[in-house]
């Protein structure tokens, strides 16, 4: 399933794509239901049925959660279903969540 703006995954709906990496693309979407912006990061559909990619992403999720720092984007949640894989992060102040992303990775 294609994601464009406007498309809606639960109580989100995507406002624009952030960035895209190996583990999967990072977009900016409006929880509608709480009324603020978060990052939803979705593996790929050609990662999504396999047990280390969703490790990963379920083990990436759960490091994050773990952490509390202002330049660290905060978990949401962690949802698996038919359609997507993904974790949801809320969107940092004045620097997007996949920036965030890639500078942690850098720094591992």
């Amino acid at each position: 399933m294609a994601i464009t703006p406007g498309t809606r995954i639960g109580a989100y709906e995507v406002t624009s794509q952030l960035g895209e990496g190996g583990m999967g693309v990072v977009y900016r979407a409006r929880d509608t239901k709480l009324l603020r912006d978060a990052a939803l990061k979705v593996l790929p559909e050609h990662f999504a049925d396999d047990p280390n990619r969703l490790s990963m992403l379920q083990r990436e999720a759960q490091l994050l959660a773990s952490l509390n720092h202002p330049n660290i984007a905060q978990i949401y949640g962690l949802r698996t279903g038919r359609e997507h894989r993904m974790h949801r992060d809320g969107v940092g102040r004045g620097r997007n969540a996949f920036r965030q992303t890639q500078e942690r990775s850098a720094s591992i």
